[in-house]
């Protein structure tokens, strides 16, 4: 990315989520808009997709790029809405024209939004997080809803509406889990703060489930695991401990195809502090546990170190189900929570027990005590519940065939 089409007028374009119909796509451009696809790509489709509405709207009005208005790109936003299924946060230029951002009916994934003034003149700028605001010097000026559509022209006039009315805010839990970055906000909610809840509940089920823990320290897996594992250290009243020394050249390891270079990364990623494990009872505090290979290596690394009882805990609950809107998941079988009771997943990655944040608290965690916009979390990958509908059985087994390292191998072959 960006996909870049001549027609019409020069369209290039980002976008961050997963299409979940864009076969259907591709065929109705070919049928219906002339146009031809040359990728599988879901990115490429939505390009197309968004440039054939705005020809739509154009409808044959001469005049060329000054005959283009604000309401022509909304009028092709609100057809691509209904045209369009599954997740999808975008931001397009028109040469010579100006910027548009818009972001999908559920808010799947986010899209933030800054401005600042130079010399006079409104700057504006659209990301995934809000970080990338303060870093490069924007004020964060909040989040494009789900179902708008801004449009920024190249004098810095500025527009904005409402292009859909099927509007049911539902963004991606599992942003605030893993993927964000805790200095950011998303939808009006700190990741920080969403994170630091995790700590707490979790602290809370543990003393209640485990009363008799004996747990000496409280060791994170860098880095998402962290800040979860600062808070449930300190409500627990154990002390928390840095174990793992991270290698930041290594790359995420459930998503990298092959079982064994999986394994290989996990030890060139990690390495032990090993007087942290020596002769102790440690607790293990990770983000999620999607294949269960990290979490198994990390806590046979800190049985090597010395440790008399691992236990392992996970800031989220077990996912079970497979993530369609943009999060490059494994097939449902190779999750290590799959088909397995929480005491045979602890016997598969080695602990001694281990435990799971429950759904409920990670939704009150993410939401938080501050007013948010949206009345509930995109979950399915711990609920199977797909907010946008429309997810067959038939396509559940057609990514499943896609994400298996099976699939993956032979197609790196």
């Amino acid at each position: 990315q960006p996909f870049y089409t001549n027609t019409p007028f020069g369209v290039s374009l980002a976008h961050n989520g997963n299409l979940n119909n864009t076969s259907d796509i591709i065929s109705g451009l070919l049928e219906y808009d002339h146009r031809r696809i040359n990728t599988s790509s879901d990115s490429e489709a939505l390009l197309n997709l968004f440039a054939a509405e705005i020809q739509r709207s154009l409808n044959g009005r001469p005049g060329g790029l000054e005959s283009l208005t604000d309401e022509d790109i909304f009028r092709a936003v609100e057809r691509l809405h209904l045209r369009a299924e599954g997740s999808y946060s975008v931001v397009a230029v028109i040469t010579g024209w100006g910027i548009i951002a818009f972001r999908d009916p559920n808010g799947i994934r986010p899209l933030s939004m800054g401005s600042r003034v130079v010399n006079g003149f409104t700057e504006r700028v659209f990301a995934s997080e809000s970080v990338v605001c303060n870093t490069l010097g924007f004020n964060h000026d909040g989040d494009v809803s789900p179902g708008e559509a801004i449009v920024v022209r190249m004098d810095g006039a500025f527009s904005s509406k409402q292009c859909s009315s099927d509007v049911l805010h539902s963004p991606c839990i599992f942003e605030h889990v893993y993927f964000a970055r805790p200095d950011s906000v998303l939808d009006g909610v700190s990741v920080h703060s969403s994170r630091i809840r995790m700590g707490a509940y979790l602290a809370e089920r543990i003393s209640k489930e485990f009363p008799d823990h004996g747990i000496q320290s409280v060791i994170a897996v860098p880095d998402s695991g962290r800040i979860a594992a600062l808070e449930l250290a300190r409500v627990m009243g154990v002390p928390y401990r840095e174990g793992f020394v991270k290698n930041r050249y290594i790359g995420r390891t459930f998503i990298m195809p092959g079982q064994s270079v999986r394994k290989d990364s996990v030890r060139k990623k990690l390495n032990t502090i090993e007087e942290e494990f020596s002769d102790k009872v440690v607790l293990i505090v990770d983000d999620s546990v999607v294949r269960g290979n990290t979490s198994r290596r990390i806590v046979a690394m800190a049985r090597e170190a010395g440790a008399k009882k691992v236990y392992f805990a996970s800031c989220s609950p077990p996912i079970v189900h497979p993530n369609v809107y943009g999060i490059d998941m494994p097939a449902k079988s190779e999750y290590v929570a799959h088909g397995r009771t929480i005491s045979e997943i602890s016997d598969a990655i080695g602990s001694d027990w281990m435990i799971y944040q429950n759904l409920d608290d990670l939704v009150r965690a993410c939401k938080g005590d501050v007013e948010t916009e949206f009345s509930n979390f995109d979950c399915s990958c711990f609920d199977g519940v797909y907010v946008t509908g429309g997810i067959s059985d038939e396509y559940l087994d057609r990514i499943e065939k896609i994400r298996s390292d099976k699939a993956k191998e032979s197609a790196s072959i």
